[in-house]
């Protein structure tokens, strides 16, 4: 459902898009009566994730594929070049439209899939919700087009003004870069008289930028956003790993992309607090949201306890699905464990297979599992 430190984010949201918070209320009531009911069993998803490609041209020092611990760069050419090509990926389209999920295109960096524009124009074709979380380094070029195939929310990354996005980011002259792109948007938006793409700035607090973050109100201005987003940092410590080494062996996956998480947060909990106090205070023009959206207490219980945090359950197998670029349907983002191949089968005949069932009613059993502490997933549901 939409949990209450969500509420204010849900009531914005619905404000500018009520159709699709009326169809995303709908489709949550459904998913959490079949996790109440329906033994591992779900209705068909809110929102689904096509992971288009690995690749990515920064190198973010906090990215879990491609920072400073990340696994993506570990693994083999072959992998990292994989994706669906657009012919295949209308199919998967088309097999999905007819209960209208939400799509998110992500990555890697998804305007690096050479028919990214493409897919969004399709997407739109179908009558589908479709947003697009980049790192906005290749928005200039593609501005009117984005607009134009009708993109509906444009997620940027964005940790702070100038030589600080750029130095955390691995990019000299980045961040003027994205501020040309999203004011290209903007223009070509206004030339169309639509509201959309929506632009949405997302900031990961980290080591590296969290004394700096009252800055970011100033850079949504000069960006022309139409929201910022304070996201707090995934990370974990090393011997949750070691406990995940059991659900591992029942479910005979590998949680090996969770281990570009662990790492130390470097991060003051009661500076953070401060800062965040100081932020919502201001007059910042535009809507700004802290994800998750945390007291004091429990700020300081995320950053300093990294085997410890957050306990409950994950309902996001029941809501959200993910499919990668060779075609595999996984449950979790970072968990290698696969419901079957949108090549080889339709999504609607992998939803609620034996290995769907079987992964649901163990999370359930669980709660959560041990690497899944710092998930945003938990905090969505």
């Amino acid at each position: 459902m939409i949990p209450l430190r969500n509420a204010r984010r849900f009531f914005y949201k619905a404000c500018r898009q009520p159709g699709y918070a009326f169809r995303v209320f709908l489709r949550r009531t459904a998913a959490f009566a079949g996790y109440l009911l329906r033994n591992g069993r779900s209705a068909y998803p809110e929102a689904i994730t096509l992971f288009l490609t690995h690749r990515c041209n920064l190198r973010c020092r906090m990215c879990g594929q491609w920072g400073d611990s990340g696994v993506t760069k570990r693994r083999s050419g072959r992998y990292i070049r994989e994706y669906l090509p657009f012919e295949e990926l209308k199919e998967v389209i088309d097999g999905i439209s007819s209960f209208r999920p939400n799509i998110t295109l992500f990555g890697g960096e998804p305007l690096l899939h050479r028919d990214c524009v493409e897919i969004i124009r399709y997407i739109h074709k179908k009558n589908m919700h479709c947003l697009m979380i980049t790192n906005g380094s290749l928005l200039e070029g593609v501005a009117a087009e984005l607009v134009e195939a009708g993109l509906d929310e444009l997620n940027v990354s964005l940790d702070g003004k100038g030589a600080l996005h750029d130095e955390v980011r691995g990019m000299p002259g980045l961040y003027g870069k994205i501020i040309n792109g999203l004011r290209r948007v903007r223009r070509f938006r206004e030339r169309k008289n639509s509201r959309t793409p929506l632009i949405n700035l997302q900031c990961t607090i980290s080591g590296h930028n969290y004394r700096h973050l009252e800055q970011m109100t100033g850079a949504a201005r000069e960006a022309g956003a139409d929201s910022l987003t304070f996201h707090n940092l995934v990370f974990m410590a090393g011997d949750l790993m070691a406990r995940q080494r059991e659900i591992d062996r029942l479910l005979n996956c590998s949680s090996e992309n969770w281990e570009g998480f662990v790492s130390d947060p470097c991060i003051d909990p009661d500076v953070l607090y401060a800062t965040i106090e100081k932020i919502r205070k201001g007059r910042n023009g535009l809507p700004v949201d802290f994800y998750p959206d945390f007291s004091l207490d429990e700020l300081r219980r995320y950053y300093r306890e990294p085997s410890g945090g957050c306990s409950g359950r994950c309902m996001s197998p029941w809501m959200a699905a993910y499919i990668f670029p060779d075609g595999e349907l996984r449950p979790c983002l970072n968990l290698d464990y696969s419901m079957g191949n949108v090549r080889k089968e339709g999504f609607s005949v992998l939803w609620n297979n034996d290995r769907a069932v079987k992964f649901r009613r163990i999370l359930k059993k669980n709660g959560i599992f041990p690497v899944c502490i710092r998930c945003t997933e938990l905090y969505r549901y």
